[in-house]
């Protein structure tokens, strides 16, 4: 395969401040314990925050917690709450592992983007170029058909782009769609999923609407294709390993299955044990997956999160390029496309190159965060936040499934913006 330069397609325009406000610290050090008022935080207020998340253990939302702050590069908040297991009676431990689910596709994206930098493709390259299978995708006459052979002829092609900003026409892992043709399963493969995901039509033309779905998955793939290299392989090497990630993985064996924490669901009133894959995290799965299969602690999630506010750097090494990084702040879903959902904080977001959920308007949100922050969360209760504009980091994890959990990572969200005293 033919490498392609970075610059064949053309940048958004990047202005001189957006460059500036996304790299605060030139060194790009690794996180440092601080005292929060010598930020211009609050120690009283985070202490607040830390009292209404154990009310959220006592009252049975969450089983427990770890949370981490940082400003200005410095790290001013940890905590670790509750039980990662209570049944053992297992207390809560910093370094606990973490289903994180979708925010998984963020790694993934990133590591997209360090093959973006060495010229592998462009963005709006066609991925039957890379992937044949697409080449004959045909699209639903109704998107909220499961008869696929009720179909059409595709108007355009899926993209990298539309794979990152989730706009390919390709849909959910849990639509009846994909769960009646068993498109995703851990398993089978990543190449027999890639397979699945190609013979099913598309929802709706590419470019034409965004559908939040398995696009990550399928970059994995084209990790693989573009590297030459295994997309787990490719990932620790240039992503995990550089950012001293060493407790983020696809599966947990040996000592640390004794750190992953218990899943629950509440049920009755009570919290019990839960499993929503047939897989469990403490088996190597067949299907190796950049969109929802990672494990993660809370300080491995900072240590990714600081290096993208810190334009690209972390520890002194170069991860990522600043205009690269500026990618991830700028909104790349196509003006049809928008808005991208019709409720809630949807209403208020965008989506970028970097695969993240974009504050485009801070009133459609329902807990306190900056326009212009970047941010996503899983669907077994984890979250972060990357704030260029108050220089802030928030990583909040937990384990229950539905992830509400009492609202407990909305009220860490305004405790923390309660705390923060001196505002930019």
């Amino acid at each position: 395969m033919n490498k392609k330069s970075p610059r064949s397609l053309v940048l958004p325009c990047l202005s001189l401040v957006l460059l500036a406000t996304i790299s605060p610290l030139s060194s790009g050090q690794r996180l440092e314990p601080a005292d929060p008022a010598s930020v211009g935080m609050s120690s009283e207020i985070l202490g607040q925050a830390t009292a209404n998340l154990q009310a959220h253990i006592d009252e049975g939302d969450i089983s427990g917690v770890v949370a981490a702050v940082a400003r200005d590069g410095k790290l001013v908040y940890f905590e670790s709450l509750g039980q990662l297991d209570m049944e053992a009676g297992t207390p809560m431990r910093e370094d606990a592992l973490f289903r994180i689910y979708s925010m998984t596709r963020e790694i993934t994206s990133a590591a997209v983007l360090t093959l973006y930098e060495q010229g592998k493709f462009n963005f709006d390259d066609p991925i039957k170029m890379y992937l044949p299978e697409f080449e004959n995708q045909r699209v639903l006459q109704d998107s909220s058909s499961t008869d696929i052979s009720d179909v059409k002829n595709r108007s355009g092609d899926i993209t990298v782009a539309h794979l990152l900003t989730h706009t390919s026409g390709l849909g959910s892992r849990s639509s009846a769609l994909y769960r009646e043709n068993n498109v995703r399963d851990k398993n089978i493969t990543l190449d027999q999923m890639v397979s699945n995901a190609a013979r099913i039509p598309l929802f709706q033309d590419p470019g034409t609407q965004f559908r939040y779905g398995i696009h990550a998955t399928i970059l994995g793939k084209l990790i693989e294709v573009w590297s030459g290299q295994d997309f787990r392989e490719y990932l620790e090497e240039n992503v995990l390993e550089p950012l001293d990630m060493d407790s983020t993985m696809f599966w947990a064996q040996g000592d640390d299955v004794d750190r992953l924490a218990q899943l629950y669901r509440p049920r009755d009133g009570q919290l019990v044990p839960h499993q929503i894959e047939e897989v469990p995290f403490t088996s190597e799965p067949k299907l190796i997956e950049g969109g929802v299969g990672l494990l993660s602690t809370v300080m491995d999630f900072m240590n990714f999160s600081q290096m993208i506010l810190n334009g690209g750097t972390f520890n002194g090494l170069t991860i990522l390029q600043p205009e690269t990084v500026s990618l991830m702040y700028q909104n790349a879903v196509p003006a049809q496309a928008m808005p991208i959902g019709d409720r809630g904080y949807w209403l208020g977001s965008g989506w970028t190159l970097g695969g993240f959920n974009l504050v485009m308007d801070a009133s459609a949100y329902s807990f306190p965060v900056s326009e212009g922050t970047i941010w996503w969360d899983g669907s077994a209760a984890t979250r972060f936040f990357v704030d260029p504009k108050q220089d802030t980091v928030i990583v909040i994890m937990g384990q229950v499934s539905p992830s509400s959990g009492g609202g407990f990572r909305e009220d860490f969200s305004r405790f923390v913006d309660q705390a923060i005293i001196e505002r930019r």
